[in-house]
C-alpha cells in the first residue's frame, strides 16, 4: 500500500556533493515523521536525518554542518543534500516514512522503507 522509491545516489570524490530524493506512493497518507539512514558494510543500520511534518529536524552529529534535510509535504517527499562528503559517508542510504494515516483512515504509526540507494565517496 505505501512505497518508498529514492533517488539521487552515486559516486562523487570527497567534498563533493550529491542530493537524495525520496517519494512515499500509496493510498493517500498521512505521514509524521520522515527521515534517511545509512549502512555500511559490516555496520549497523545508524540515523543520519529526520524531520517531523512540521520542519523540526534532526541530525547525527557526523553530519551536521554538511547535510541538510528537507521535505515537501504535498508530494509526501523527502530530501537530503549532501554537501562536503567525505569517505566515511559511503553506505547505501535508506529512506524512512512513520505513516499515521492511509486513505483517511488512522494506524497505528507504522514505518515504511525505502529500498536503499549506494552513495560512496572516493577518497
Amino acid at each position: 500500500q505505501v512505497q518508498l522509491v529514492e533517488s539521487g545516489g552515486g559516486l562523487v570524490e570527497a567534498g563533493g556533493s550529491l542530493r537524495l530524493s525520496c517519494v512515499a506512493s500509496g493510498s493517500i497518507l498521512s505521514i509524521n515523521a520522515m527521515g534517511w539512514y545509512r549502512q555500511a558494510p559490516g555496520n549497523q543500520r545508524e540515523l543520519v536525518a529526520t524531520i517531523t511534518s512540521g520542519g523540526s529536524t534532526n541530525y547525527a552529529d557526523s553530519v551536521k554542518g554538511r547535510f541538510t534535510i528537507s521535505r515537501d509535504n504535498a508530494k509526501n517527499a523527502v530530501y537530503l543534500q549532501m554537501n562536503s562528503l567525505k569517505p566515511e559517508d559511503t553506505a547505501v542510504y535508506y529512506c524512512n516514512a512513520a505513516v499515521s494515516q492511509i486513505a483517511g483512515i488512522p494506524i497505528r504509526i507504522t514505518d515504511y522503507w525505502g529500498q536503499g540507494t549506494q552513495v560512496t565517496v572516493s577518497s
